[in-house]
């Protein structure tokens, strides 16, 4: 039998993963993805979000799903995604080995980080990527400020 010397630094450390590990199983990742339930595993709308200068632009990977079966709503400073994503008819013929891809209605709303121009916002779909282009509110636009002399 070896004999480890005590070390409360990597204790701690260790205590501190254990920590951040369970914050994120049981707050961040069901938030996110939306667990199903049974399976361990999850199903969610993976999301993109960047700014630019003029503009708050939202990425979703919606693949299988048609345009015609999305919803999306901006409300205030809240944008919700909705959308189903419809079964294939089944196979008659043969029985599955794996049936992963998930089926059904998802939803994911994200409270936006500063005021946009609801009445402006773009969609655009491509290759299974929806694309929202959501004009910041002039308010919250970067503004120059050109500095004057006295001469």
């Amino acid at each position: 039998m070896s004999l480890m010397r005590f070390d409360p630094e990597r204790e701690l450390l260790s205590l501190r993963d254990a920590m951040n590990r369970l914050m994120e199983e049981s707050f961040v990742l069901p938030s996110i993805l939306g667990e199903v339930r049974g399976t361990g595993r999850a199903w969610g709308l993976a999301v993109d979000m960047y700014e630019t200068n003029d503009h708050l632009v939202v990425k979703a990977s919606v693949p299988g799903v048609k345009p015609e079966n999305l919803d999306i709503t901006v409300q205030g400073e809240t944008l919700t995604i909705k959308g189903e994503m419809r079964d294939e008819q089944e196979e008659k013929q043969g029985r599955y080995h794996f049936r992963e891809r998930r089926y059904g209605a998802f939803a994911r709303t994200l409270t936006l980080p500063f005021p946009i121009q609801s009445d402006k916002v773009t969609a655009n779909f491509e290759d299974g990527v929806l694309t929202l282009t959501l004009p910041k509110a002039e308010e919250v636009r970067p503004r120059t400020i050109k500095v004057q002399t006295k001469r």
